[in-house]
Parts: structure tokens; sequence; C-alpha cells
């Protein structure tokens, strides 16, 4: 039986809004209510940032800051199978820290695979819709928990391809620097072009049975990774050299993983510009599901789940959709919403469910 990950106790100090917010989760089902702009949000955000060093909704970590404060702080106590440990998040303008019973890490990406998390938010509605930058997000945090080293090859390669750029435009094509960041950018690049290769095929395999549970039966859906650049790294080196001129002119490089997509099509059209309103949001929440299923895989224990007022976004099909997922998921789930009457859940236990109001950014029991 795969274990599951649960928060038992989570400590927010200066997160946005919230000052100060105490709570001890269910095991199964939390469900936080409020108005819109009462904090409902930042609570999963700092979820989100004590599990994973990162926000779901801001580029820069120091944006979950509550204005007039010099840190925000985010404890959690997580219990996994009989295993328990303290996750500490600090976030300052002056101090960033990551600790796990008191001790930093030796690496950070350590620490952002330790307690899986996977977020759905209204943002996410976009998967399928939006840029090709948000479907590569998701290859990444996929491709991070089955191969950690991922991340590393990600920052390198986008350093080396930013000095590479910087040194066209400062100092021409021919100068002797541009050639040494291709061959790391190269080397890089086709690391992070494998890694991200696996991932979509990992994503597309959980992704078939995910989206045949929501969609009709005669709905076809095949998934495709387009990769901008490759896993030669011979090949990527002589694209990079070869692409000087055309980068220099475009002030962008035009070659490499910066440019992958993920293909999704519908009965063989592109759900992107072809498919309805509908079942773009039923294969965005298929998306979800899949990559809820390869990081379960990955990490061999059922990740927490943050739904965030996904309800005010779906229709009663697709909301539908949604709650008897939630009944058939065996690891721990916060949900938040306006409606609170709307999250019936008859097959969980009145102990196994927690309500709670946010007002003001307080907590209500």
């Amino acid at each position: 039986m795969i274990p599951t990950v649960a928060l038992r106790r989570v400590s927010v100090r200066a997160v946005r809004n919230l000052a100060s917010v105490e709570l001890e989760p269910a095991p199964r089902l939390n469900v936080i209510s409020g108005d819109n702009g009462q904090g409902k949000t930042s609570l999963l955000e700092a979820i989100y940032l004590v599990a994973t060093t990162r926000s779901f909704r801001a580029e820069r970590t120091v944006e979950v800051l509550q204005t007039g404060r010099d840190r925000a702080t985010v404890i959690a106590l997580v219990a996994e199978g009989a295993q328990v440990r303290e996750q500490r998040a600090v976030v300052g303008p002056r101090v960033t820290s990551y600790l796990v019973d008191g001790q930093r890490p030796e690496r950070l990406v350590r620490f952002a695979t330790l307690t899986p998390v996977v977020v759905f938010h209204p943002g996410d509605l976009r998967l399928v819709t939006g840029p090709a930058a948000l479907r590569r997000t998701l290859l990444d945090r996929v491709a991070l928990f089955h191969e950690p080293t991922s991340g590393d090859h990600r920052r390198r390669y986008l350093h080396a391809l930013r000095e590479r750029q910087r040194a066209l435009e400062q100092r021409g094509p021919t100068a002797g620097d541009v050639s040494a960041y291709e061959d790391l950018a190269a080397t890089e690049g086709a690391l992070l072009a494998a890694a991200r290769a696996r991932a979509a095929s990992r994503l597309a395999e959980a992704l078939a049975p995910a989206f045949a549970r929501m969609a009709p039966q005669d709905l076809q859906l095949t998934t495709a990774y387009r990769p901008g650049g490759t896993t030669d790294v011979d090949q990527f080196r002589a694209t990079l050299a070869a692409r000087r001129a055309a980068d220099l002119r475009r002030r962008t490089p035009t070659y490499g993983p910066q440019r992958d997509d993920l293909d999704l099509a519908l009965d063989g059209r592109s759900a992107r510009t072809q498919a309805s309103q509908g079942q773009q949001r039923l294969l965005t929440l298929a998306l979800k599901l899949a990559e809820l299923a390869t990081v379960t895989a990955a990490r061999g224990a059922q990740p927490i789940l943050l739904l965030d007022d996904v309800s005010s976004e779906l229709d009663p099909t697709r909301t539908g959709a949604v709650y008897e997922f939630l009944r058939g998921t065996a690891g721990q789930v916060f949900v938040t919403t306006t409606r609170p009457e709307l999250f019936a859940t008859p097959g969980i236990t009145p102990s196994d469910r927690v309500d709670w109001r946010l007002r003001d950014g307080s907590l209500e029991g």
C-alpha cells in the first residue's frame, strides 16, 4: 500500500494578508471557505511554499511577504507513514532559508521533492489554451520528481543561453566566449531535452486513462512532445553556431528546450484552438490528475492535493468530475471555496474532514 504524506500542523506568519494562522488539518479533507479576498489562496500558497520552495502564483517567492514585514515564515509538521518531520520556510528580501528538522538540506531539490504536493488553481485552466511555457513548467515538475538532476540541467542551460545572448549583443557573433557558452548550452540543453521527453512520455501514459474517466468515450486524445532542440549534443552545438546571426537580429535564442511544447489533440484537432471550452477544461483537469499519478509513482507516496477555488471556474458537469475525483483520491486534500455547501462528501467520515472559514486573514474553526 502506498503511504500518504499529510500535514499534521501548519503555522503561517506574514504571508500576504495572513498575519498569523495556525491549523491542525484533517487527515483527508480540509474545506476552507470564505468570501473573495479573505486569504484562502494565500493559505494554500503558504502550504505550497513550505513543500516546494516556490509560489504557484508568483515568479519571485519574496512576493508572498506581507507588506511592512521583514520575513514570512511557514512551519509544517509532516507525517509520512510512521515518520514525522518539521519543514520550515523563511522568506524575506534579505533572508531565505529552508530547513528540515532544523537542518539545511544539502541540495534545495531534496527539500522541494521531500513533501510531494500537486496544486490545481484557476490559472491552471490555461494549461491547454495558454502559452507553451505553462506546459513546459508542468513537464519540469514531473521531471523533477523522476530525475532531480533535471532541475540543475535547466538552470545551467538557461544561464548559458542568457550569457551567450549577452555576448552576441555586446561583442558580436565572432566573440571567443560565444563558443564556450554554446558548448555549455548544448551539453545541458541536450540533457534537459532528454529529461523533458521522458517526462512527456510518463505524463501522456497517465493522461490517457485520466481523460477517459471524464470525457465521452468516442472522444480520442493524442499527446505529442514537440522539442525545440535536440538530445544530440553535436547537433545542438552546430545549430546554435549556425543561428548566431538570427539570434542577434531577433535578440532572443531561437533554438533549444525553451521552445519545447506539448501538443494535445482531440479527434485529430488541436485542443488549444479547436476544442470546445468544456473539452478544454476537462482536459486541464485530466492533466492535473496525470501529474498527481506521475508524482505518486516517482515519489512512492500519495501527494497532498491543493484545490484552489476551481468550482468557481467550472460548470456543474466539470465540478462533478472534481468532486468524484476527491472521493476517489487517497491523499490529504485542501479545498478552498466560496460555497462550502457544494462539497458534499458522503464517502468521507466526519473525523476525516474539517471545515474552516477565513475572514480578514484569520481562521475560524
